[in-house]
């Protein structure tokens, strides 16, 4: 598992090789067979109504933010969501004798469970705390690093009232649709700066920094609507007759894969145009009179829907099975042909500062409360916690 991490470029640093080899993944999966227990994949290990709540997370994204983590040894380390424990039981290992690691979960079985996995792998040196990780844990701070292996919608101040100056807090945080690993440091005027950025896929907080669900279902086609939180919210009824009104598709002039939909072409979608949206099927069949979504429930795509009022429209990329295919985009509902032309330029813009993606995009995140001058950047997303400003180093967002 660790050479091909390594032959990947997952694992970069002597350090992060180091913890992997010496923690054995298996004993905190028990149950599962060795081939199991060391695939590149994610395990559930709890679920509620048939919804995982909690999972190992996938070997790879594990030695991702741990790369962008950056472990010192000495360091006090502060973990939201314990899960099976692996994860600190690597940052133990990173931190060495002198440093200390917190680890947080809101699900007490949880806590209890990653006890006896640590110490079947002989770790000792990890405080496991039962309690709701929005809130951290104020009896360790500061902390040197804090890291979320859930995802946030937003940056919380406990957080930041826990981090040593010049720390650094690394979260999957919710930007219009994507979630991103962030790596944050903390500015000496309170203001966060990200040093890097990946693209991720966590299980979301719970308790108190729980975000509500952005889908809104169409109600009679088996799809849902996605629209950022902090933007116009269109009507449902509208968006669901214009989806069953197609008029025609054209095709994307720009190279688009199914992944440069979702954190390529979609993250710029999201943070440069207004009445952008994500269309997610939740039946195993739509009752699309088309193709839009073709591969069943769970399938999704990105697009532009007309804003709350205006003529109904809605312009979306229509997705296939085949990633070597040429993508179109589909135009529905009376104003659909115009929103499909500004779709496609959208596209063309995006093509011509060269495709960025999610680690191509740098963020600050201004505290609420905190007034700082900043240079203008081309989009801003605001949350309740903190001002999201993003923008492209060296790119000109149009």
């Amino acid at each position: 598992m660790v050479d091909a991490l390594r032959d990947a470029g997952r694992v970069c640093s002597a350090a992060v090789e180091e913890a992997f080899r010496a923690v054995p993944r298996h004993l905190f999966l028990p149950g599962l067979g060795l081939a199991e227990a060391y695939a590149d994949e994610a395990v559930a290990v709890q679920f509620a109504g048939g919804v995982a709540t909690s999972s190992a997370s996938q070997p790879s994204m594990v030695a991702i933010m741990l790369e962008q983590l950056d472990v010192r040894p000495g360091q006090r380390v502060l973990e939201i969501g314990a899960g099976t424990g692996y994860n600190a039981a690597l940052l133990a290992r990173l931190v060495g004798p002198t440093g200390a690691v917190t680890s947080v979960d809101i699900d007490e079985d949880l806590i209890d469970r990653a006890a006896v996995h640590l110490a079947s792998a002989g770790v000792d040196r990890v405080e496991l705390v039962a309690g709701d990780g929005a809130l951290g844990h104020a009896p360790g701070a500061p902390y040197d690093r804090i890291v979320l292996t859930v995802g946030s919608d937003d940056v919380r101040p406990e957080w930041l009232a826990q981090l040593a100056p010049g720390g650094r807090l690394l979260l999957p945080l919710a930007v219009r649709g994507s979630q991103l690993s962030t790596a944050f440091d903390l500015g000496p005027d309170g203001v966060l700066r990200s040093h890097s950025v990946r693209s991720c896929a966590f299980i979301r907080l719970r308790g108190a920094a729980a975000s509500p669900d952005a889908n809104t279902c169409l109600d009679g086609i088996g799809v849902a609507l996605q629209v950022p939180a902090d933007g116009p919210q269109p009507d449902a009824a509208a968006v669901a007759g214009a989806l069953a009104d197609p008029r025609g598709h054209r095709d994307c002039t720009v190279p688009l894969g199914s992944v440069d939909v979702w954190d390529g072409f979609g993250l710029w979608l999201a943070l440069t145009e207004p009445g952008a949206c994500r269309l997610l099927a939740v039946e195993p069949q739509t009752a699309l009179p088309d193709d839009l979504l073709p591969l069943g429930a769970g399938s999704g795509t990105v697009g532009l829907v007309a804003a709350p009022g205006a003529v109904p429209g809605v312009a979306a990329v229509v997705l296939g099975g085949d990633d070597r295919a040429p993508l179109r985009v589909r135009a529905s509902g009376p104003s659909g042909d115009a929103l499909a032309e500004r779709l496609l330029a959208t596209l063309e813009r995006w093509g011509a500062v060269e495709r960025p993606g999610a680690p191509d995009w740098r963020f600050v995140a201004v505290p609420r409360g905190i007034d700082v001058d900043l240079p203008e950047r081309a989009a801003v997303v605001d949350k309740r916690h903190c001002r999201l400003l993003a923008d492209l180093p060296g790119r000109t967002i149009v």
